[in-house]
């Protein structure tokens, strides 16, 4: 085999230590997209601020990521790959101390705009780098471990956030990133010079990136404000919706006859990518939204701490490092559509079983779901992206990948912000059916006849109703789901039956 590398002394251990740092730095990207989920009760009280707002905080990261990631290649194209890796390494260390020292809501979100701006092509870029700084021979071994990163990063992620939150400081789940931003940029600097790409000047799709900056944006914000503005009663919120479907129009059009597209949307002729994104978006969603939401309600109605509510929810990386390498493997042997499906339903069981969850549900009934989960996982997220990938030319697999990533990364904010949303607008219509049906003078009557005073009665009979509400609205939420996931399931195979599997970026 050969050991040719044409980057001159990149071989042996400087060679490794680039690898290394490559998979650090996207481990560090990897990790703060679920880091915040824990955090979202810490932060809301510390800021004072609702629990739908705080959900501004993972949604506004997730948005800015999706919107940057169709430009890494024009920014690695322009100004090459590795001064845009190390310039944007840089700019997320510098936006994650700001975070860190944010004492408001604004603040925050727009220090987490920043973070995803130039997080955004950094997992890209060191999948890019690990392939180009490895010879052929070496190419899987580097994709194991990038691949690696990306799978134990949402695992550590909530146990990270939620014991610093408990032992330290919400604040100090940002400023962890500042030591290991130092040592990946040093690193890259000094390591990864000789492997620096070609520039040219290449021209960027400006309006294209306008207009894709817009939609998102005011779809996001109407996502975001809709519940504190009484949605679609509110002019601010018509006007919201109307621009960013205006948008998406305009967008789509000026797109399909730009000559050097932003994002390539004639990738959408075909039908087997087509059907696999829009099932990976939707899946990816209610995915998302699922693991925004239980931190909060074990946090709100559990009285679990941030800790163990990281512990719960980590617990589905169990079945996901298990399972990756054995569905990989099927994936060339069976038809990817059965996989695909089976994944689907095992996410729509175990979400149909939280639809039953109560207050008064031990660690492991609450754990199962997310145990069995971690084993649906792999068959949800590689087939899928086989099939996408597997439908498309040779030549439009890059932009297919980035394609897959936009729209993943966009149903995950948009449905953790309809999950919070629901969870609370239905919390309202459930605590107004319970009150309707109780009988409070007998229960405070009882109560005071325990000892309680008239208000201290009032005030648990108050607590218990709020807590049932927020669970059944939770219940609702994950039925909701549920049903996402089974008609994905069904969706899929309208996918062509496929050919081939597809080698490629998975970013």
């Amino acid at each position: 085999m050969s050991t040719f590398t044409p980057f001159g002394d990149l071989t042996g251990r400087k060679l490794l230590l680039a690898t290394l740092v490559l998979a650090l730095a996207n481990f560090m990207v990897v990790v703060d997209t679920t880091i915040a989920n824990v955090a979202v009760a810490h932060i809301t009280g510390s800021l004072a601020v609702s629990t739908t707002q705080g959900t501004w905080i993972i949604t506004s990261y997730a948005v800015a990521e999706a919107i940057c990631v169709p430009l890494t290649g024009w920014l690695a194209g322009r100004f090459g790959a590795v001064r845009v890796f190390a310039s944007c390494l840089m700019g997320f260390t510098a936006f994650s101390i700001l975070c860190g020292f944010s004492h408001t809501l604004e603040m925050l979100v727009f220090c987490r705009i920043g973070q995803g701006l130039f997080g955004g092509p950094l997992m890209p870029l060191s999948q890019a780098l690990l392939m180009r700084i490895h010879p052929p021979e070496k190419h899987a071994q580097a994709m194991g471990l990038w691949a690696m990163t990306t799978v134990v990063g949402p695992i550590v992620g909530p146990i990270m956030g939620g014991w610093i939150c408990d032992n330290l400081s919400w604040h100090w789940i940002f400023f962890i990133n500042l030591p290991i931003g130092i040592v990946c940029i040093f690193a890259v600097l000094h390591l990864l010079k000789p492997a620096e790409t070609q520039i040219a000047a290449v021209k960027v799709d400006a309006i294209g990136l306008s207009l894709l900056v817009i939609a998102v944006g005011a779809l996001q914000l109407m996502l975001d404000l809709g519940h504190d503005h009484d949605w679609f009663s509110s002019q601010l919120i018509q006007a919201l919706s109307i621009t960013s479907f205006m948008a998406f129009v305009i967008f789509i059009i000026w797109e399909m006859t730009e000559k050097n597209p932003i994002v390539n949307i004639s990738i959408f002729r075909h039908k087997g990518f087509s059907i696999a994104v829009l099932t990976l978006g939707c899946g990816f969603g209610a995915f998302f939204g699922s693991i925004v939401l239980i931190p909060q309600w074990l946090q709100t109605n559990m009285g679990y701490t941030a800790t163990w509510a990281g512990y719960l929810t980590a617990t589905m990386g169990i079945g996901s490092m298990t399972m990756s390498p054995i569905v990989a493997k099927l994936s060339t042997k069976m038809d990817q559509r059965i996989l695909a499906s089976f994944g689907l339903v095992i996410l729509a069981g175990v979400t149909f079983m939280r639809a039953f969850w109560n207050n008064e549900a031990d660690f492991m009934a609450l754990a199962w779901p997310q145990i069995l989960q971690g084993f649906g996982i792999p068959f949800f997220f590689i087939p899928l992206t086989n099939l996408a990938l597997g439908s498309v030319l040779p030549s439009e697999v890059a932009s297919a990948a980035g394609l897959m990533s936009f729209v993943r990364t966009m149903g995950g904010a948009i449905g953790a912000s309809l999950a919070v949303t629901i969870w609370d607008d239905h919390a309202s219509i459930s605590r107004s059916e319970m009150v309707s049906r109780l009988h409070p003078e007998t229960t405070v009557d009882m109560l005071v006849s325990q000892g309680y005073s008239h208000q201290a009665a009032l005030a648990t009979i108050s607590n218990l109703v709020n807590q049932q509400a927020l669970t059944q609205s939770a219940n609702h939420v994950f039925l909701v789901f549920s049903t996402i996931f089974i008609l994905g399931a069904l969706v899929i195979w309208l996918c062509p039956k496929p050919k081939k599997v597809a080698a490629g970026p998975t970013h």
